[in-house]
């Protein structure tokens, strides 16, 4: 099943433009105007043609949105016969899209560069941690059990327990 429905075709030869109504099932809400363009022109094949989304509805208590697009041959064209605010609001949209796409791999750049600066953490802390287990055994080697007189004036050698009760 398709997740579009086309409602009506035509072609408007007047206008020189062709008129598609469709419906968008399960994307209530989810629909941006951009995508539903890329999805129209996946689906009639329209490749080089100018794809201009008029209106994009949703429908209360449903999950599916309604769609009017021009396809146009020519942009001129299409500058001639619509207002120049759909095509401010489009150029807006495509430029926010871009603009969100370098900051997606801006921060895939920092998050390579961090997990380096991470593992070259790591990679320190562990050559500090095996300099400082070398330290604590030279002056384990190094010390010599404490020696404590008893009140019999004989000494004794005191070890110390590490937790072994063995």
């Amino acid at each position: 099943m398709s997740i579009i429905t086309t409602l009506s075709d035509e072609n408007n030869s007047f206008l020189s433009r062709r008129e598609i109504i469709c419906d968008f099932q399960g994307l209530g809400g989810k629909l941006k105007k951009l995508e539903a363009v890329e999805m129209i022109t996946k689906e009639f094949k329209l490749g080089e043609k100018f794809v201009i989304p008029i209106k994009l509805q949703n429908h209360t208590g449903q999950s599916k949105t309604t769609g009017i697009f021009y396809v146009y041959d020519d942009e001129t064209l299409a500058k001639k016969h619509l207002t120049p605010v759909i095509f401010t609001r489009l150029d807006k949209a495509k430029t926010s899209d871009e603009k969100k796409e370098e900051v997606k791999a801006d921060e895939k750049k920092e998050e390579v560069k961090a997990d380096e600066k991470k593992e070259e953490v790591k990679a320190d802390e562990k050559k500090e941690e095996v300099k400082a287990d070398e330290k604590k055994e030279e002056v384990k080697a190094d010390e010599k059990p404490a020696k404590i007189e008893s009140s019999d004036n004989k000494s004794t050698e005191i070890k110390k327990n590490d937790g072994d009760n063995s």
